[in-house]
């Protein structure tokens, strides 16, 4: 079944995460896993003349990909990040819009050649409404790459996740996690090919890994 998404008290909790999650001055850099200089780079998106990175935080990722000549857009639901991001990032021409993800998507009438999310929308929305948006967003031979931690085993579907832990105001968002393969059968049904997904292991054995999932249209 759906889950309540509240998407103005998501937006609060993004903004507050937006306090202390942006640092004007760490340098453009596009990493898809949560560890620094690991994993794979820029390459998953092929050779792109535009993006669109849907749930783009800090805008790091975007920076980088614009510094290569790429035509770089984000969306995030965040108004504070919106503001931060678009005003670090503007002088590489990078452009960062305010919306939540699936109105968002539903209106705009670009074509990308790819659209990426790290740890971004695609781990906060309902696959089954958001990835058949973004298959029409994207034009002919273009993919969609997205990355989050692998599901917990046992634990798939829609979860909710508190921010910061257990103790302040009850500000909480939800996630969603699957089986590699259920990711594939999501994109499958909403019109992609050749999807893959794989699970990059952590530096260090027993630490986190980083679910990487590729699919093309």
């Amino acid at each position: 079944m759906p889950v309540p998404h509240d998407i103005p008290a998501e937006t609060e909790l993004w903004d507050t995460y937006a306090a202390t999650a942006f640092d004007p001055d760490s340098p453009a850099s596009l990493c898809w896993t949560q560890y620094a200089g690991h994993g794979p780079g820029a390459e998953l998106l092929g050779t792109p003349e535009s993006v669109l990175e849907i749930g783009c935080g800090t805008g790091r990722a975007l920076a980088h990909l614009a510094e290569q000549g790429v035509k770089a857009t984000g969306v995030d639901l965040s108004p504070r990040m919106v503001q931060l991001a678009g005003e670090r990032w503007a002088p590489l021409g990078v452009r960062i819009e305010q919306g939540e993800i699936l109105d968002w998507l539903a209106t705009d009438e670009a074509r990308y050649d790819a659209v990426y999310s790290i740890f971004g929308a695609a781990w906060f929305t309902d696959p089954s409404r958001l990835f058949p948006l973004v298959r029409e967003r994207l034009a002919t031979g273009g993919v969609f790459v997205f990355s989050q931690p692998p599901a917990i085993p046992g634990a798939y579907g829609p979860q909710g996740m508190y921010k910061g832990g257990f103790a302040g105001k009850a500000m909480f968002t939800y996630r969603y996690s699957y089986k590699p393969a259920v990711w594939e059968r999501h994109l499958l049904r909403a019109g992609f090919t050749a999807v893959e997904s794989t699970v990059i292991e952590a530096p260090k054995a027993g630490h986190i890994g980083t679910l990487i999932v590729q699919a093309h249209v």
